[in-house]
């Protein structure tokens, strides 16, 4: 009888410590089920090309905030003089050099002037997010308009002024180079035509303009 009870009290014993060993191995488990169940954060997809890291902290919390509303949008580094092209996704179309306002600033001079009478000092493209379509300019050709109010547009690169050498200026490497426009955003035909055009033509878009005057903070508040 008695080396009955010890073989009993053995197998009780062994199937605690399995039952045990089982539960330990079930918590053990539960922390990497977790951490495999949540999502990846999202971000844009720049293929490779090279941005800046404000360039790419606006084009990741418009995909990730949904800022865009499923339209395409543009972000513009006036810093770098570059322009970038992302469908509704946030995968990147295209990217391009692009000639900006001669001179530094964030805000659009108030008012309705001609070109005659905007001076050096106010010739400024503006920081800001800007819902974009295409239209015409006086000439009848066909424009990304930016911020119609202020005469601001992106378009291919007037070339009807040979000594401001526009074509050279959008080919060097040095962003100081590409300030020349009266505040219009300046890129080659070919981009505004593969890329631009095809992009806005049966919808409207976002244009994101970064500062170069104020931390990107303070023209995007949502970035704080």
């Amino acid at each position: 009888m008695l080396q009955l009870a010890d073989r009993s009290g053995l197998r009780s014993a062994f199937a605690a410590i399995v039952g045990c060993a089982f539960c330990l191995a079930l918590l053990a488990a539960a922390p990497v089920q977790a951490q495999t169940a949540q999502p990846a954060p999202e971000r844009a997809d720049f293929a490779g090309e090279p941005a800046s890291g404000d360039a790419r902290r606006m084009a990741d919390w418009v995909v990730a905030s949904h800022d865009n509303a499923s339209m395409p949008f543009i972000i513009i580094d006036k810093v770098a003089a570059k322009v970038f092209m992302f469908d509704a996704r946030g995968r990147l179309s295209g990217a391009a050099p692009a000639l900006l306002g001669l001179a530094r600033g964030d805000d659009a001079i108030p008012g309705d002037l001609g070109l005659a009478q905007i001076g050096p000092k106010d010739r400024i493209t503006p920081a800001g997010r800007f819902v974009a379509s295409l239209g015409h300019d006086l000439g009848q050709k066909d424009v990304l308009w930016v911020d119609y109010k202020a005469g601001v547009a992106l378009h291919r690169v007037i070339t009807t002024n040979p000594s401001e050498h526009r074509l050279e200026r959008l080919a060097s490497n040095s962003p100081l180079e590409r300030r020349i426009s009266y505040g219009c955003i300046n890129v080659p035909a070919r981009f505004f035509d593969t890329v631009i055009d095809p992009a806005f033509a049966t919808t409207s878009g976002v244009v994101y303009i970064l500062p170069e005057t104020r931390p990107i903070e303070q023209v995007f508040v949502q970035l704080k």
